[in-house]
């Protein structure tokens, strides 16, 4: 009974991989309708789905998140190397094939934001007129020019001789404050 029980045992185990064995020789055939990029095959979820176009980011914003104690010397040259060796550090890196590799290398411990130019990209006499957003946004805050009417009404206002200045207010404020509740009444 016992050696029955053994062989029905051995048969379902034999079975088994050779169906795990066929289904891993066979796999790249299962599906005959993917579309192969490079070396990787994409399996539409619908067949005809069409995938947008795409515009790559020109830059990335690159935030470290993780501590580096307990990292290898060639992770921590790399964060280095990119910038990002202090805490709190952001580093800017352009999307280039040298540079996805390095960071590649080193996503477990940092944060990657595409950048992305809402108001369009800046010029060279926008650059001390930028910022960066944490979400990547880089907005161009142009230098903002004052009308000459309002200008002209400001000088007015200040040079006025019936405008009391901010001493002579202060100075009788104090003094109505110290004087407390003697009032002449």
């Amino acid at each position: 009974m016992l050696r029955q029980l053994l062989n029905v045992r051995s048969t379902l185990q034999t079975t088994q991989v050779r169906t795990l064995t066929n289904h891993k020789h066979n796999k790249k055939y299962i599906y005959k309708d993917g579309v192969k990029y490079n070396n990787i095959y994409y399996y539409p979820r619908t067949p005809d789905h069409v995938d947008p176009p795409i515009e790559p980011a020109k830059l990335f914003r690159v935030e470290r998140i993780k501590p580096l104690k307990g990292n290898p010397h060639w992770e921590k040259r790399i964060l280095r190397d990119l910038g990002l060796f202090e805490g709190g550090a952001i580093a800017i890196v352009k999307n280039i094939p040298e540079n996805n590799a390095r960071l590649w290398k080193v996503k477990h411990l940092i944060h990657i934001t595409p950048i992305t130019f809402p108001h369009g990209e800046p010029t060279a006499e926008d650059i001390n007129y930028t910022f960066l957003k944490e979400n990547g946004e880089c907005i161009v805050a142009k230098k903002l020019e004052v009308p000459a009417e309002r200008i002209e009404a400001a000088e007015k206002f200040e040079n006025d001789p019936k405008r009391l200045d901010k001493e002579t207010v202060q100075r009788d404020l104090r003094l109505k404050w110290l004087s407390g509740w003697k009032t002449p009444i």
